[in-house]
């Protein structure tokens, strides 16, 4: 990599110099190298001298360097080892006789004194190398190098490749001439104008020759060294055969002497002629250089990449520009050991699939990333990355939107609600797709349906490890076994901190595995039991040693109030370095948070006074005026909660303040581990369990590698809290090795393998059963199949599942008798099993959802949103809710008219609510997943009527973090169903209404806020913000001077600001590429048209 990115900077920063002329390229030897006897010819060489620099007047700015024609032989001058005897074989005097033919005037007869002055003296070093005892031949080979120095300036090495002339200069062979006491001209860089792609694989062939040179020098074997020579650079027509030291070998030498003569000759003066005729424009080539050095440097990584070389050029096959944006943006000067590595493996460099494993904070994302660029500009293919949460996607966007702007590439967003299906189809630049587990499975099924699965050239999976988590994992295993089943092309790279079973995963993915222990900072494990702390110890006999006894002063009440000695603790490290403090549950939380400001010292509330008191004023503008009265609380302190009880807005604004040191303690659930990147100096693990459940393995290393910042802490801490009686299992659990990862496709029966065999009936990936079963053994589920099937083989459910789905109504089946005892059943997808895969819809649910729309069409109404809001209300959530009747009750009576005849036509009656508020029986029956869902509709509904989270969950007593994630689950889900009311044309009325709900139900603001949260890393409070400063569309925000962002916008660093203006400019660039698509569309001639036609017939 550095040694790359030197020759760019090298070639970028040379000052300008003028062109040389030819007689500073061929100098004649001073009178010290002459030979006794050559004094005469001193003043014949000066005329010959002059002669040159009247010739070289006449030729073009650009002078080709010695253009041998289109002859397949050519002439290396030059390099670090340059000898007479490895000088290509010369042409044939039939050969030259055609040369000749070409050039109708003998330009350059006035050179032949220099050619033969410097071919003599080849000659007469050569003659007296032979002459000289063996063991002299090592000066001998120093003195040919001076001459060739001395001849040649800049020791160019000359390859033909097509009509295409490359150069370079060998800076470590000058510095040797330099040594040696050659004088140069200082003003004479003949590869200044050359184009660095060009100057670059000239360096890399140059090292390459003097590496064999090297070899030759000291193996003195002249045979070996001819070899290896013609081996690197020659054509097998350009070997010269190796020549023996007996009588024979001697004369063919000598009869050949005077043709090589000849031949070099010939081929310097029609080298300049073919120059001296060249129609080469006059133009700045530094300006040219400038123009071009990235897309010439992405042509010559894409060269590296297709040829499979183990030379990277400078930036790992990426331009030195990348390398430079990483400095900028990241502050990201030099790769860590392991990176290099990895990015250097030939599992790689050959395109295989590689699934990596490192430490928590180990920087495996760069390495992703790097191999994202390199897809995305030298191979020109598009980029998939699947990550497991929202959150992580929108962190994401934000940090690779300045890439995209700077490098020429898309980066689009399949996250909730967002994202396009199919993808827009780009004329010139690739996408980089950032999506969801859910959004990235829906993307590869739309991409397999349109035929466009062979232009996703890498596929990037983080958090490898949750494939064998629930329906999520289920989910993310379809994705890569129909990438793998349907593309050969596709590369996939799978990273993960807690892998165990990657024997299994490796043979599912085919892939190679590489892993490391590497973490940029020394992480040390503590528990804590009492008052007394060990240190984690392997080589222990029971695991631990004893480290220290908690030296701190408590009184009886603080004893009462804090068990744990977590003040002790926290104490030690805030508010000067950061702390992370992991509670079993939501409640904990915050229960921590306040105990521990209730006994911190007074001196807490002046560290970042004024930083404290932004952070509480921006939180109460994003709840218009509403503060949570915990943070209210806690803040003043540095201290805060962090869990899914938090809006977006609010857990945005209290990271930033985090990150930026404004906050210097998190007391969290464990989601906070799998989640943004929030590292600290300690982490303390408040208990060995997650809610009411033991801690496992997977989620300790998660926890703990959170511990140490790099390039600012110098260690990092964890320490676990735990009782006598739980002493014995976290023994085990800091012990044992990682829990093993396990296939969930049948375990989740209607999200599992059900829905992976309808899509691959309607994707026609296999359509009969023994291709379905066959796929099957290709998924990380048939990889394991024995050890998960114990009752039923796999044939056996995978016929058992296609029944379900064909008595379901989802699926058709077809037999097919080929033979009297040979039967074979095809499937085919139904309208409703085709709406069903296309949106994605749970198939527990697929048929109510039908009978729901159904009847919705019966009397929908549209007076307000109440109805079609009820219809997008997730159904999985509706199990989890619990109404409270007097506030059910209490929001009816306040529907209007056209809003309770939505209740009545769905059976849900007043006097119903009532009853169950004031206590009495009830005998009618009515529908309990109605009545819930109902009640769920009526908080969206409020929510959406006063935009404000806060009122909300005042009026429905829910927390505001619940009703958050009730509201984007419900805009998810109306997408979800759009797709799935467009693939059946008798609900063609919901197509046009949904598209506009489900754009309310994603930003749930008021419209003109809406075109600024289009921009990822932009929620409501700063939206209101940047709309208060003027700030009113995606125009105004794209050409946002970032600077000046972050003196108008309170609480807005200068890091976000460019985050924020680049990923406006990525989305306005997305929409004015898919309007000029649009255009062209509309403007191209249809390849159908009647006159195209007719006019084809006619050339015919």
């Amino acid at each position: 990599m550095d040694e790359g990115g030197s020759r760019i900077r090298r070639r970028v920063s040379l000052p300008k110099r003028n062109r040389p002329s030819l007689g500073c390229i061929f100098s004649a030897p001073t009178a010290a190298e002459l030979e006794p006897g050559d004094e005469g010819k001193e003043e014949e060489e000066m005329v010959a001298e002059n002669r040159r620099r009247k010739t070289a007047g006449v030729l073009p700015v650009e002078v080709q360097p010695l253009l041998l024609s289109d002859s397949p032989e050519c002439l290396v001058l030059g390099g670090g080892d340059t000898n007479p005897d490895l000088l290509r074989r010369m042409p044939t005097d039939r050969e030259v006789g055609d040369q000749h033919n070409d050039s109708e005037v003998d330009m350059f007869g006035d050179c032949d004194s220099f050619t033969e002055n410097f071919i003599a003296q080849v000659d007469d070093l050569e003659q007296k190398s032979m002459q000289l005892p063996e063991h002299k031949k090592h000066a001998t080979d120093f003195a040919t190098e001076n001459l060739c120095s001395e001849s040649i300036k800049n020791k160019l090495s000359i390859t033909t490749t097509g009509n295409l002339t490359e150069l370079q200069t060998d800076k470590h062979t000058e510095n040797q001439s330099g040594h040696e006491g050659v004088t140069s001209e200082p003003g004479a860089d003949l590869l200044y104008d050359v184009p660095s792609s060009q100057a670059i694989y000239f360096e890399n062939l140059q090292n390459s020759s003097n590496d064999l040179g090297d070899h030759s020098m000291k193996e003195r074997d002249w045979k070996s060294s001819s070899h290896n020579t013609v081996n690197e650079e020659l054509p097998h027509n350009c070997i010269e055969q190796p020549q023996q030291n007996d009588e024979s070998s001697s004369k063919v030498r000598t009869s050949s002497d005077m043709n090589r003569r000849k031949s070099i000759k010939d081929h310097l003066k029609s080298a300049m002629t073919g120059n001296a005729k060249a129609q080469t424009p006059i133009f700045s080539r530094s300006k040219q250089l400038k123009d071009t050095l990235l897309s010439e440097e992405i042509n010559i990584a894409k060269k590296t990449i297709e040829s499979s070389s183990n030379d990277l050029g400078p930036f790992y096959s990426l331009p030195s520009k990348v390398r430079d944006l990483y400095a900028q943006f990241k502050g990201i000067e030099k790769l860590y050991e392991w990176q290099h590595t990895c990015l250097t493996l030939n599992s790689v460099q050959e395109r295989k699939n590689l699934i990596y494993s490192l430490p928590t904070s180990g920087g495996k994302t760069l390495v992703a990333e790097i191999l994202m660029l390199q897809e995305l500009l030298c191979c020109q293919k598009d980029v998939l990355m699947i990550l497991p949460y929202v959150a992580i996607v929108q962190e994401k966007i934000s940090g690779l939107s300045s890439f995209g702007i700077e490098l020429g590439f898309f980066v689009e967003e399949y996250a909730g609600s967002k994202g396009r299906f199919p993808p827009t189809k780009r004329r010139e630049k690739k996408s980089l797709y950032i999506a969801t587990i859910e959004k990235g499975h829906s993307l590869v099924n739309s991409l397999i349906e349109t035929g466009r699965i062979g232009s996703l050239g890498l596929v990037v999976v983080d958090e490898l490890h949750m494939i064998g988590e629930g329906s999520r994992g289920a989910t993310l295993e379809m994705t890569l076994a129909k990438i793998l089943y349907t593309s050969k092309t596709t590369q996939i790279i799978g990273m993960s901190a807690t892998l165990n079973n990657v024997e299994d995963l490796q043979k599912f993915l085919q892939a190679e595995y590489y892993t490391s222990q590497f973490r940029p900072v020394e992480l040390k494990e503590y528990l804590k039991i009492n008052d007394t702390i060990y240190e984690v110890d392997s080589k222990a006999e029971n695991g631990m040693t004893f480290s220290r006894l908690l030296n701190y002063k408590y009184s009886d009440t603080l004893k009462k109030m804090d068990p744990d000695h977590l003040v002790a603790l926290v104490t030690e490290v805030i508010p000067n370095y950061s702390c992370l403090v992991f509670c079993p549950s939501k409640k904990n939380c915050e229960n921590v948070a306040e105990m521990i400001c209730k006994f911190l010292s007074k001196e807490y509330l002046k560290h970042k006074e004024k930083e404290k008191c932004e952070v509480i004023k921006n939180l109460k503008n994003i709840g218009n005026g509403n503060l949570c009265p915990v943070l209210k609380r806690t803040i003043p302190f540095g201290v805060a909660y962090h869990h899914s009880g938090l809006t977006s807005d609010e857990r945005k604004l209290l990271e930033e303040a985090y990150s930026t040191g404004v906050l210097c303690l998190f007391t969290c659930t464990s989601t906070l581990a799998a989640g943004v990147n929030l590292p600290a100096r300690r982490v303390i693990l408040r208990a060995p369990y997650v809610a009411k459940e033991f801690l496992k393995r997977n989620q300790y290393k998660q926890m703990i590698g959170r511990a140490g910042r790099a390039g600012i802490d110098t260690i990092g801490e964890s320490i676990l809290i735990l009782q006598e009686k739980d002493k014995q299992q976290v023994l085990e659990l800091i012990t044992k090795p990682l829990e093993n990862c396990y296939s969930h496709l049948v375990q989740e029966f209607t999200k599992g393998i059900q829905t992976l065999f309808l899509s691959l009936i309607g994707l026609k990936i296999a359509t009969n059963l023994d291709d379905i079963y066959h796929f099957m053994n290709g998924t990380f589920f048939g990889v394991q199949q024995k050890i998960l099937l114990k009752e039923k083989s796999l044939w056996e459910i995978t016929v058992e599942s296609l029944r379900y789905l064909t008595e379901k109504g989802l699926l058709q089946k077809d037999t097919i008798y080929k033979s009297e005892e040979e039967v074979q059943y095809n499937f085919h997808i139904t309208k409703l099993g085709r709406a069903s895969f296309k949106g994605t819809i749970d198939l527990a649910y697929c048929d109510i959802l039908y009978r729901d729309l159904k009847k919705g069409l019966e009397g929908l109404v549209l007076e307000s949103l109440l109805h079609l809001i009820y219809l997008t209300t997730p159904y999985d959530l509706v199990s989890q809710c619990n109404p409270d009747w007097m506030i059910y009750f209490r929001q009816f009576s306040q529907l209007s008219p056209a809003e309770q005849n939505v209740a009545a036509i769905l059976g849900v009656s007043e006097s119903f609510i009532g009853k169950k508020a004031s206590g009495q029986a009830i005998r009618k029956k009515v529908d309990k997943d109605i009545v819930n869902r109902l009640y769920l509709s009526f908080v969206l509904y409020t929510l959406l009527k006063e935009t404000n989270i806060w009122t909300v969950s005042e009026k429905f007593n829910m927390p505001r973090g619940y009703i958050q994630n009730l509201l984007t689950g419900a805009a998810s889900f109306s997408s979800c169903v759009l797709h799935f009311c467009e693939e059946l044309e008798e609900f063609w009325v919901y197509r046009a209404l949904l598209v506009e709900l489900t754009k309310k139900l994603t930003y749930c603001v008021k419209a003109e806020l809406i075109p600024l949260m289009e921009v990822t890393g932009v929620l409501e409070g700063r939206a209101k913000q940047l709309y208060s400063a003027g700030y009113k569309s995606l125009m105004h925000l794209a050409n946002a001077n970032p600077e000046v962002l972050v003196r108008t916008i309170d609480h807005l660093s200068r890091r976000q600001a460019k985050r924020i203006v680049s990923s406006a400019k990525m989305l306005l660039h997305e929409k004015a590429e898919a309007l000029q698509e649009e255009v062209e569309e509309l403007l191209r001639l249809p390849s159908d048209f009647p006159g195209a036609v007719a006019s084809s017939t006619d050339k015919a």
